[in-house]
């Protein structure tokens, strides 16, 4: 595991492409195979540990403790769930105790909310611009950027389903194991959080426009 704290950190800036995983290796301990793994899945498991604690330096501490934990604990992986599903649920755990410890409240600069733009489900909380214009484009721009920090405002376990559902785009199963709840409660959550993000976003562009309606 010499290389794996290297492998990380540059991993998690790049996107590679995402072939099977050599589980059985893996589950021997292959210290090759488990640096496949690292390479394939840092960079979107950074975005999720990012997008939960709003702080770079603190994400990629999280994210390496993330693999270490996993590599040290892969033979308590029972294939009761997908290997990247139990990988998730040990960064968003560790991610969250971390937010609770220090008491963050995910404070974001211009340049955070910028490496934090989502592919946002068609129609969700955002209109996708018609063509390329400018004036579109600034537009569209100035609303991720609401949607996010109505998002940093949300409590936490809202905030990770919206993270997990709605901007990763995991199915409902997955982000019930990763985070220990039902299915049920992940519905009932998701469905909450995104209620509490229409009323502050609608509340928003009532107050900057009183004729406006929303983002609906």
């Amino acid at each position: 595991m010499a290389t794996t704290k290297a492998t990380v950190s540059s991993a998690a800036n790049s996107s590679p492409p995402k072939p099977e995983y050599d589980l059985e290796a893996l589950l021997r301990g292959d210290e090759e195979a488990f640096e496949y793994l690292v390479v394939q899945e840092s960079p979107r498991l950074y975005r999720v540990i990012f997008r939960i604690l709003g702080d770079e330096e603190e994400s990629q501490n999280i994210l390496q403790e993330t693999f270490l934990q996993a590599f040290q604990r892969m033979d308590t992986f029972r294939k009761e769930s997908k290997l990247t599903t139990w990988l998730y649920a040990i960064g968003i755990n560790l991610a969250r105790a971390s937010l609770r410890k220090s008491k963050r409240l995910s404070s974001l600069n211009d340049q955070d909310v910028e490496r934090m733009q989502p592919s946002f489900s068609k129609g969700m909380f955002l209109e996708s611009p018609h063509h390329w214009d400018p004036l579109k484009l600034a537009e569209q721009s100035d609303r991720h950027r609401l949607v996010h920090q109505a998002i940093v405002k949300l409590p936490e376990d809202y905030k990770t389903i919206v993270i997990l559902r709605d901007i990763e785009e995991h199915s409902t199963d997955e982000v019930a194991k990763m985070l220990g709840i039902t299915s049920g409660a992940v519905r009932v959550r998701l469905h909450r959080a995104r209620g509490a993000l229409r009323s502050m976003l609608d509340a928003h562009f009532s107050h900057s426009n009183p004729s406006s309606e929303g983002l609906s």
